[in-house]
């Protein structure tokens, strides 16, 4: 019988850094992990622990997947010393994942602040690999800092597609920065997707999530179509610790993520 505390091993292949605290790894299993879009794996360091880390890529067809790793703590900061050929442990795919079923032919609006943006991206590259599939896409990114964006290159590509935009924004410009500034809330004018049907995908500070939600409300999208990636302390992955526990759902196996209309019967406001 399958252990599922048992975790597999994955080689590091690639190392990128997006920013000063935070590192994408590309792994590799020797089977393939196969996942959806919005589902999280449990990560693991011996002598450091474990923790989960959403899959910050779409799956491909070689095995190879990517996380995004902020130094938040004792494991994140042990994850930063690893070089390419390090082994470290994975398991999973755990979790819901984003109703990609629901989005054919619809506009989709993505919203995302600071780190928020790797949950979404697994989504975002799933959609552009199958453009023709969706209708408008549109793109709002806000950080800290101009310094402080990751995945950088990959944005641009996004915003050269004919039928989507990318707005980006930070709180703290510096001389170079000639984009926009202020929190992500300041660039719903700009979008161009019909909020009637559009499709919402929000990950991010829960103060901003909190705030994005309202203003999103306003402009008249449906609190069924607002979606939402959340953040909660996991220590099982499999609704086993109860960390996780709201008003009977487990975040790590009913969710991470939810629809608006579905928080609002948890009580979560983010």
């Amino acid at each position: 019988m399958r252990n599922e505390y048992l975790p597999k091993k994955a080689v590091i292949e690639r190392i990128v850094e997006e920013s000063a605290d935070t590192k994408t790894f590309t792994l590799k299993l020797k089977q393939r992990m196969r996942y959806n879009p919005g589902q999280f794996l449990m990560l693991s360091l011996p002598g450091y622990g474990e923790a989960p880390f959403t899959f910050a890529s779409a799956a491909r067809k070689d095995g190879r997947f990517e996380i995004s790793v902020r130094k938040v703590g004792s494991l994140t900061f042990a994850l930063h010393t690893l070089k390419e050929k390090d082994i470290i442990g994975v398991r999973g795919p755990y979790g819901n994942w984003f109703p990609s079923d629901k989005l054919k032919k619809k506009d989709i609006l993505f919203i995302a602040g600071g780190c928020g943006i790797a949950p979404l991206r697994s989504l975002i590259q799933h959609v552009f690999a199958r453009r023709k599939d969706y209708g408008k896409v549109e793109v709002i990114y806000g950080c800290r800092k101009p310094q402080d964006i990751f995945y950088k290159e990959e944005i641009k590509a996004w915003g050269r597609n004919n039928s989507s935009n990318v707005h980006l924004t930070v709180d703290e410009p510096d001389a170079a920065w000639g984009g926009a500034c202020g929190v992500v809330c300041v660039l719903l004018p700009k979008i161009q997707v019909n909020p009637k049907t559009a499709k919402v995908f929000l990950c991010g500070p829960s103060i901003m999530i909190k705030f994005a939600i309202k203003d999103i409300l306003k402009i008249g999208f449906k609190e069924q179509n607002i979606y939402v990636s959340l953040e909660r302390y996991m220590k099982c992955g499999i609704g086993k610790c109860g960390h996780c526990y709201v008003k009977g759902k487990y975040v790590c196996t009913d969710g991470p993520n939810f629809s608006y209309a579905q928080m609002k019967k948890l009580g979560i406001e983010s």
